[in-house]
Formats: C-alpha cells, structure tokens, sequence
C-alpha cells in the first residue's frame, strides 16, 4: 500500500511536466499495476499468516483445556479411592476391636499362670542357691591351683584371647607372687599388651621381668621384646639402648643374636 501511495505522486509529476511520452507513461501505469498485485498477494498472504496463527493458538488452548480436564477426572478418582481406602481402615479397625476384646480374657489367664509359675522357680532358685554357690567355690579352688591358672593363661594366650589371657596371668600374679612361674606370667602378661599393641603397658610389664627376676630365664626375652615395643613406638634411641644391654649381659642367648640384627637396621 505504501508502494502505491508513492507512486501516486510520481504519476501526477510525469503528467504535470508534460515531458513523458506515451511508453514512458504505459511503462509506468504497468508498474503501479505490479506494484498493486505484490501489494493483494502480501495482504492476502499476511492474511493466511493470521489466520493460521490464530487456529493454532485456539487448537493449543483446546489442548492444554483437554488436559487439565484430564487431571480434574484423576484427581476425582483418586479422592474417590481414598475415601473408599479409609472406610476399608475403618472396618478393620473395628474388627480388631473385636478381636481384642474376645482374646483379653485368654491374656488375663496366661498372665496368672506365669506370674504363679515365677513364684515357684523363685523358691525353686532360694534353695538351690547354697547348693551352686558351693559348688561354683569348690570349681573355683581347683581351676585356680598355680598349674591350672597359669595353663589356662597359656592356652588362651595361644587360642588369641588376649584379654582372658591378661586376666589369668594378672589373677596368678596376684595369688602366687613368689610362685617359679611368676616370672613367666609376668613375661606372658607384656605379651599380650604387645600383641594388643599396647606397646607402652607391655615395656613396663616386661621391665617388671628384668628388675624383679633377674635370674629367671625369660629376662632376655623380656629385653627384646622391650626394644621391639620401643621400634614400633619409633624410639630408636631407647630400642638401641635395650638390645646392646641384651647383647652385652647375654650374649651367647638366641635373643641376643636377634637383637645384632634388629641393631642393623636402626639408624
């Protein structure tokens, strides 16, 4: 439309000059024709673009009007279910009212029973008390003779119950202190701190070792595995002291060979 408008103008010049022949004149009608038919075609063209706009805008809101109505239904239906799942709980609940009430009695009964049988078992337990307690004495007297407590220490030392072990030794310590194996339940007591890793309790356990029994045979053991708990505690100057003492006071023992080698490797 602009297009014609603006030739308008143009027309009206070549007419008022005079100076325009009759084919310049044609030539021009003939594109303002052309320019009125491009000018139809966009509008007719622009026109279809509005259209189509328009029916796909109105087939979406139809369709998203479709699917909100679909969610409306579900949500009707599950409200439904919901209510009918409730009276479903409600029915149960009553029953089981029932049931309670009808099984109470049978409950009652039962709790009787067992409340009279306790009462027995407890005069049962009264009298037989006295009899245990001297039997669990006399058990007690014979497991703890110096071989027995002390083989009892071993065996659980070597079965890796270290705590049962520690308590065994530490009860022969405490029974037989100046028993020929308490040097020996001295040493294994530190061992079994070293094999909990405790490498602090078991030094000074196998100290116990050195300073009290220094003639028993287990003190070169007792020194190397004192400068074993001190390398593993990373204090080599202690551990180099400990194994030259080993090697100076016994030197022919097996310890002390095991000791040389252990000094190699401290720096």
């Amino acid at each position: 439309m602009q297009m014609i408008q603006l030739a308008a103008p143009l027309l009206g010049l070549f007419l008022l000059a005079g100076c325009a022949s009759k084919s310049d004149f044609d030539s021009l009608k003939r594109d303002v024709e052309d320019m009125k038919a491009r000018q139809i075609k966009s509008d007719r063209e622009l026109s279809a673009i509005r259209n189509e706009t328009r029916e796909g805008l109105d087939k979406s809101l139809q369709d998203a009007q479709k699917e909100m109505d679909g969610i409306r239904k579900m949500n009707a239906d599950l409200q439904a279910t919901l209510e009918g799942v409730k009276v479903d709980l409600q029915v149960l609940a009553g029953k089981a009212d029932d049931l309670s009430i009808q099984t109470r009695k049978p409950s009652d009964d039962l709790a009787l029973f067992k409340e009279d049988t306790d009462r027995r078992l407890g005069v049962l337990e009264k009298k037989t008390l006295g009899l245990s307690r001297d039997q669990e004495a006399v058990e007690k007297q014979v497991a703890e003779t110096p071989d027995a407590l002390y083989q009892a220490g071993l065996e659980a030392f070597k079965a890796g119950d270290m705590k049962k072990s520690r308590e065994l030794f530490a009860r022969f310590i405490e029974l037989y202190p100046k028993h020929d194996k308490t040097a020996n339940s001295l040493y294994w007591l530190g061992e079994t701190y070293y094999n909990d890793k405790n490498y602090d309790q078991a030094i000074l356990e196998f100290q116990k070792v050195v300073k009290n029994f220094p003639d028993k045979e287990k003190v070169p053991a007792a020194m190397l595995k004192q400068g074993m708990a001190f390398i593993n505690l990373k204090d080599s100057k202690s551990a180099r002291y400990v194994l030259k003492e080993l090697v100076r006071l016994y030197p022919a023992s097996e310890e002390a060979k095991r000791a040389r080698e252990q000094l190699k490797g401290l720096k």
